[in-house]
């Protein structure tokens, strides 16, 4: 007979043996995004209001083009992760697997459009 008491089954990496990764994965991305959010503001809150050639010519410097594609790709990729852990969390069975899918594949979209668009207005 094993007997594991409660801190002997939470040690380490938990039942699937990926908890702390994913977890240092989050908190990586939300300390990116709370530094490039702000950064970001500040670019947008320039340019809105502006006219469509000024908008333009702001999304088409470099450092701007750069924090943009970086909230963009880091964003969607917190999304989904965020999400992803959501959905295992209340649903079961095809659901979830489709659900899971569908979280992913949203955050790809929006992301590949959204870079898509800033490639557009860069060159």
């Amino acid at each position: 007979m094993r007997y594991l008491t409660a801190r002997k089954r939470a040690e380490f990496r938990g039942s699937a043996h990926h908890g702390t990764e994913h977890h240092w994965s989050m908190m990586v991305s939300a300390v990116g995004l709370a530094l490039l959010v702000p950064v970001w503001l500040y670019i947008f809150g320039a340019a809105l209001g502006g006219t469509r050639e000024e908008v333009l010519a702001t999304f088409a410097r470099p450092f701007p083009a750069i924090v943009t594609g970086l909230l963009l790709v880091v964003g969607m990729r917190h999304f989904a992760m965020g999400a992803t852990t959501m959905i295992e969390d209340y649903t079961r069975g095809t659901m979830r697997k489709m659900l899971i899918i569908g979280v992913i594949a949203l955050s790809w979209a929006v992301a590949a459009t959204g870079l898509f668009a800033l490639v557009r207005i860069a060159l």
